[in-house]
Parts: C-alpha cells; sequence; structure tokens
C-alpha cells in the first residue's frame, strides 16, 4: 500500500459569531472531527451539500485558516503546530486551485506575473529566467506562451481556470487541492479541465483533494470519495464500491437525486425532507437523523462511532 501524504485527525473548526440584539457570542462548528488520509498520488473527492464543511477543511489543510483543533500530518510534518518561518518553507509543496478563476487573479498582473512570482518567492527561479518557465508551464496546461503578457480579464472563464492551475503548479508541489475548479465553468469547459487536471497528475505526479458539490464530478476524478454532513465525514470508501452500493443513508440520498439520461434508469426513490440542522446548534446523537427514513431512538442520543466495515469502507451510522 503507498505510504499516506497527508493524514488529518480530529481536525476541527469553530468560527466565533454574535446574534441577537443581546450580541450573544456562538461558535459554529464548520468542521468538527474530520478524519482520512490521502495516498502519494491518488486523487480524494470530498463531496456534500452546499455549507456542510467542505471547503473550510481545504483551507485548514493548507493553512489558509487556523484550525481549533486536531493534526494535519503532511509528510510526517504536523502543519497545524508549524510556526510562521516552518510554515513557509514547506508551503511550495501544497497548492490550492480556487473556486472562481477571476476572483482568484489579481487584475493588475500579468500571466507572467501570476504564475512567476511564487516561483520568485520560493527561489525556484531568477527574475531573467522567470518567461521561459512560466512558458513551459501555459503549454502544459493547454495555453500559448504569446498570452505571457496579457492580463486576467482578457481571457475567458476556462482560461483563466487554467492559468490558476499553472499558478498552483509554479512550486512544482506534491499536494493540490481543489476547490470546486469547474463548478463556475460551462458543462464542456468543465470536462476539458478535469481532464487536463488528471493529465497532469499522471506527468507531475500530483496528489489531489478535490472538493465538489457535483457528485457526477467527483466520480469522473477520484479514486476514493468521502462524504460530508454538517462538519463530519459520514462515509469513506473506493469509488466503485461507495457507487455500487452507498452504505451511509445521507449517500443514498445524494446518489438518488443524481439525474439519469438512461431511459432503463428508475429514478431513486430516496427523499431528504427538512432543512440542514444549524452548525451552530447541531443535533445531538448523529447528525442526519432529523432527516433519515431509518432513524431509531438510539440515533437521537448517542452519536455513531466513525469505524470500518468488512467491505473496507467508512461509516458514521448506526445502522453497522
Amino acid at each position: 500500500m503507498t505510504a499516506a501524504l497527508l493524514e488529518v485527525k480530529n481536525l476541527k473548526k469553530l468560527f466565533a459569531v454574535t446574534r441577537g440584539l443581546a450580541r450573544e457570542k456562538v461558535f459554529v462548528r464548520a468542521v468538527d472531527g474530520v478524519d482520512f488520509t490521502i495516498a502519494r498520488g491518488e486523487t480524494l473527492g470530498l463531496v456534500g451539500e452546499s455549507g456542510c464543511g467542505k471547503t473550510t477543511v481545504g483551507r485548514l489543510i493548507i493553512r489558509l485558516i487556523e484550525p481549533t483543533g486536531g493534526e494535519i500530518l503532511f509528510g510526517g510534518e504536523n502543519l497545524a503546530r508549524l510556526d510562521t518561518h516552518k510554515l513557509q518553507t514547506l508551503r511550495r509543496y501544497f497548492q490550492i486551485i480556487f473556486q472562481d478563476p477571476f476572483a482568484s487573479l489579481n487584475p493588475r498582473m500579468t500571466v507572467s506575473e501570476i504564475v512567476g512570482r511564487p516561483m520568485e518567492i520560493h527561489g525556484l527561479t531568477r527574475r531573467s529566467e522567470r518567461d521561459e518557465k512560466v512558458g513551459e508551464l501555459l503549454a502544459a496546461v493547454g495555453l500559448r506562451r504569446e498570452q505571457l503578457s496579457r492580463y486576467p480579464h482578457e481571457f475567458s472563464g476556462g482560461q483563466r481556470q487554467r492559468i490558476g492551475i499553472a499558478r498552483a503548479l509554479a512550486t512544482q508541489p506534491q499536494l493540490v487541492v481543489a476547490d470546486e475548479p469547474t463548478s463556475a465553468l460551462d458543462v464542456s469547459v468543465q470536462a476539458q479541465i478535469l481532464n487536463l487536471m488528471k493529465d497532469l497528475q499522471r506527468r507531475f505526479g500530483l496528489t489531489y483533494l478535490f472538493i465538489s458539490h457535483n457528485i457526477s464530478v467527483i466520480r469522473h476524478i477520484s479514486e476514493r470519495v468521502a462524504v460530508m454532513y454538517l462538519g463530519k465525514i459520514v462515509e469513506l470508501s473506493e469509488k466503485r464500491a461507495l457507487f455500487a452500493k452507498p452504505a451511509h443513508p445521507y449517500t443514498q440520498a445524494l446518489l438518488a437525486a443524481v439525474p439519469s439520461i438512461d431511459p432503463r434508469h428508475k429514478p431513486g426513490e430516496v427523499i431528504l425532507e427538512g432543512d440542514v440542522p444549524s452548525p451552530v446548534n447541531p443535533p445531538p446523537g448523529c447528525r442526519f437523523h432529523t432527516r433519515c427514513r431509518h432513524a431509531m431512538p438510539r440515533c437521537r442520543d448517542e452519536e455513531p462511532v466513525f469505524r470500518q466495515l468488512e467491505d473496507g469502507r467508512w461509516v458514521a451510522c448506526h445502522l453497522y
């Protein structure tokens, strides 16, 4: 078995907010005890409804925001405990591709500056060599060297996302967090970007944490899938096993909601009723019990343990 590049243990993030006229201080439990590993060269898909904490997990891993608790082991180093200097040294080895390809690029910088600046910061190239190195990266992501002096507004959405990918690869990273990199793009362009990312993974030996609310996209690009609900991972499995026979009721509902163009495919009968509970005051016991058709009295009082089943998948559910 390939050694783990990233290991996340009991990761937590609480955001303090005030509410009401009394300005009462409460905490949003955005991420509340998440565990998973990613092997070198693997793509782990992280999927769930909007607001479940997926993006927060990605940003915690690369320390764009500070964790409240837990461990983030990257190559044996606990990123959650590193000081600023040590973190800056390691930062070149993990990068992020943002969701919005326009908002994530500085409109006052040329492509050469956007992609080349990370190389200069980490001492990977001299300014005199920057354009040559950036040109090589642009060619790798499907852009032309002649576009080095252009600004972000001169490109289409798909081209801007290719620039964002080139910037993420500029420091020769090992781990790339892809935070919904295709959600702002047309469907045809989404397919191009996904195929590009798979090609770059083979070429440069990259490891991906791919975050998306689109389970069809996750199915296309991932090797394992983690399903997240209200700050917790409820199921983690190899892709084929998860899509063939989902174990957790929430995963079953997600898959049943995916439309199919196959006329022989019968629509799923799993309908989620009610709204997602507030992360400020999540339900006791299993957080999904308020919407689960299999809920038992035990589910309302006792939180299920995230445990490994005989077929190798991990599930947090009292049905198992």
